[in-house]
């Protein structure tokens, strides 16, 4: 019997990709390609979906997958989609995009303040259902569309999420399933269905919502035009997938009630499956569907740490990159060197960059360094990697410790992914400010391989998600916490939260300005 491959795209925040698998979960090939999501022209803190050009682009990169396998198209049995979360897309009634932004666009602010205002128990009771603020939410962004492009608002028919217009675009098919869906708060948690009476409820569209399906189900085959598109066979099922967070999280075997994982990106997430779909009576933490059905997760996110990386590289450490270059070696792992050298405690360094989450009122400082010293061997760019890596660990720490008391969750262990968790360095220090063990599963393409096990699952090769994730999932590395260094990194985490309420007064002043607010704050 000829060998079976499985294909995910993936439209992300930074590049769409496509990615191959075979049914033992190896990774055959990879197209990607980097792409930006532009804001709009007299559109402050807008960001665009630009699904014309994106198209293009996640066509090249199927291309391309599929010629590095070296195989035949025929052999991908199915392919699926995950994205960026948050991010919409609106079609009119003959299934043609009108509209599309990306995650974290935040032109609807005055819709938010407006919504406050005009329903104040509104995001309290919209929470309560769907466990999202109004911050990333579909309902302001629709409502921007009605009040300032009412011509597009009144041609929209359907409405859905990024990962879905890729099957959309592939099958012709206009559909959803909840845990990206469950992204844009006009969801049902409980349900795991669209709630279109939130809609309704502020004078917007309630028929716009299309079929819900649970990940892994089967919505249609890919067409002749989309074939002719992108090389793939004609008549290839077409799967759905889910939400990049949520499909990653099947991906690292994060799959059963309890299981903790932290995500290293761009954006850090951190996470804990639970049996239930309950939310949190303060509004502090962001509850989303699993792509597993009974599974719901409550996340935590620290804002920009990877970005926050790439900026203190690329602005301040250009001898260091041109030393790295000089060895052969990773410029981020020489950094890692550097601040290997450096105590615990970074010399009293203080980052000031994400807050620790707080949903219902989501800002950030001003973006700093406290308590520099003048002497270069304290305050060396060493010093300043290291102090940052350790105030990632820390804000995910009390984002974890927020996540436990509200699930009443506890874990010895945790799964850290993403490309952080291939520093060493920054592995050990999550390990020893939380106080355990941290566990490095082998998988580099975390997202992809959860859209591979969902093809999977939808055409028979393997009984469920969690069975195939806990066969083929493994530990690449597992770090021991130090509880010496537990017992400072706790000192250090409550010097940083003391500096970080000062810092927030600035911006509550007017003084600073935040990194970044939530719309309507």
């Amino acid at each position: 019997m000829s060998q079976a491959y499985f294909l995910t795209i993936d439209a992300g925040t930074g590049s769409g990709r496509a990615v191959i698998f075979d049914t033992h979960g190896k990774q055959i090939s990879i197209g990607q390609q980097e792409w930006r999501h532009l804001s709009e022209e007299g559109v402050p803190n807008s960001m665009g979906f630009d699904y014309v050009t994106n198209w293009k682009i996640l066509q090249e990169c199927i291309k391309t997958a599929i010629f590095k396998a070296g195989i035949k198209a025929s052999a991908i049995k199915a392919v699926t989609a995950t994205s960026m979360r948050e991010g919409i897309v609106l079609y009119d009634k003959d299934g043609q995009e009108l509209f599309g932004v990306a995650n974290v666009d935040a032109r609807a602010d005055k819709q938010v303040a407006a919504l406050k205002r005009g329903f104040p128990e509104s995001e309290a009771a919209f929470y309560a259902e769907s466990g999202q603020t109004y911050a990333l939410g579909a309902l302001p962004r629709l409502l921007w569309l009605k009040e300032n492009r009412p011509h597009l608002y009144e041609k929209t028919a359907s409405m859905n999420m990024i990962s879905d217009w890729v099957l959309t675009k592939l099958s012709g098919v206009i559909a959803s399933e909840p845990s990206n869906a469950g992204t844009s708060g006009v969801f049902s948690l409980k349900q795991r269905q669209w709630s279109p009476a939130m809609a309704k409820r502020v004078g917007l569209k309630d028929e716009i919502f299309p079929p819900v399906y649970e990940s892994g189900t089967i919505i249609g085959e890919v067409t002749r035009k989309a074939s002719e598109e992108t090389g793939l066979e004609v008549g290839t099922a077409v799967v759905l997938g889910g939400g990049d967070v949520q499909l990653g999280s099947a991906g690292l075997g994060v799959v059963e009630p309890g299981e903790v994982a932290v995500l290293g990106g761009t954006f850090w997430q951190q996470l804990v499956n639970m049996p239930m779909a309950k939310t949190d009576p303060n509004m502090d933490i962001r509850v989303n569907p699993h792509v597993i059905p009974g599974i719901s997760q409550a996340e935590g996110i620290t804002f920009f740490s990877g970005l926050v990386m790439r900026w203190f590289r690329d602005a301040l450490c250009q001898s260091e990159v041109a030393e790295a270059e000089r060895r052969g070696i990773d410029p981020y792992n020489y950094l890692e060197q550097l601040a290997a050298e450096v105590p615990v405690g970074s010399n009293g360094i203080l980052p000031i960059f994400s807050d620790a989450m707080h949903y219902g009122k989501w800002y950030h400082a001003a973006p700093s360094f406290l308590n520099l010293s003048i002497d270069p061997k304290l305050s060396s760019k060493g010093a300043m990697f290291r102090a940052l890596e350790e105030n990632a660990a820390i804000v995910s720490m009390l984002n974890l410790e927020s996540i436990f008391k509200f699930t009443e969750v506890q874990r010895d262990s945790i799964t850290f992914a993403g490309g952080a968790s291939k520093g060493a360095l920054w592995s050990q220090i999550l390990a020893d400010v939380t106080g355990k063990e941290v566990h490095i599963p082998n998988v580099n393409e975390a997202t992809s391989l959860g859209g591979a096990f969902i093809c999977g699952v939808a055409t028979g090769e393997y009984s469920s998600i969690s069975e195939v994730a806990k066969r083929l999932v493994h530990w690449e590395k597992c770090y021991v916490p130090d509880m010496k260094n537990f017992e400072k990194y706790q000192e250090v985490a409550e010097q940083w939260k003391t500096a970080y309420a000062a810092q927030l007064k600035l911006v509550d002043a007017g003084v600073t300005t935040s990194m970044w607010q939530a719309p309507g704050l």
